[in-house]
């Protein structure tokens, strides 16, 4: 499987994680995944997993109302016709499995009390659900400084191919994500900015464009 196929898969199993937290079920098929109800603030209403998807057929799987976003994984669609415009620009990123930068591994977040710490350092608040806890592949990873204040993490999506890696925030955090993943996988996520650039410097490499679709 390509790389930006296995990223946009994985992440599209994230995206059904957080939203089967909030009772929300999606469905998947070789198109796309889509979830027919609103999804969480900052989450997609559908991401596609292919190129060509028919933008027609993509929206009437979803609420397509004020509101609705899509993530353009292989950013070839054109939504503009359909009240759409593009929110954020992003690369997919990959990372081969090679051995990690040396660096202290992250916390596993294992409680509702200590992922309510976590949300609130990240910024995502009320996404983030206690029942991501116990789904089997997602590790929620923190990283704490010696009065227990939470400084960085990110959220860890373990699949049979890659491992995808997302959510992460806190100055210099990169190094232990890597070395919080299991060693001989490779890595996948997406960023843009700053934070591609933190990717890069411990071996992600960009390997193709995606889109986000908001209707205001």
């Amino acid at each position: 499987m390509d790389p930006i196929t296995a990223a946009a898969r994985d992440n599209a199993d994230w995206c059904a994680a957080v939203c089967a937290a909030h009772g929300l079920t999606g469905v998947v098929d070789t198109d796309a995944w889509s979830v027919p109800r609103r999804s969480p603030p900052l989450y997609p209403d559908a991401v596609t997993l292919r190129p060509g998807v028919d933008p027609g057929a993509l929206l009437a799987r979803i609420d397509a109302g004020p509101g609705a976003s899509v993530k353009d994984s292989f950013a070839d669609l054109d939504l503009h016709r359909h009240g759409f415009r593009v929110l954020f620009a992003a690369e997919w990123i990959h990372r081969p499995p090679v051995d990690p930068p040396a660096a202290p591994a992250l916390t596993p977040v294992t409680t509702a009390a200590a992922l309510a710490r976590w949300a609130a350092a990240h910024g995502g608040g009320p996404a983030f659900r206690p029942a991501l806890l116990a789904a089997p592949r997602i590790t929620v990873l923190a990283r704490y400084a010696p009065d227990g204040t939470v400084t960085g993490g990110a959220v860890l999506t373990r699949g049979p191919v890659v491992t995808g890696v997302s959510n992460v925030f806190g100055e210099g955090v990169w190094p232990a994500v890597c070395g919080s993943a299991s060693s001989g996988v490779a890595l996948v996520g997406y960023e843009s900015g700053d934070d591609l650039a933190a990717a890069a410097r411990v071996g992600f490499t960009a390997v193709g464009p995606l889109r986000i679709w908001l209707r205001d």
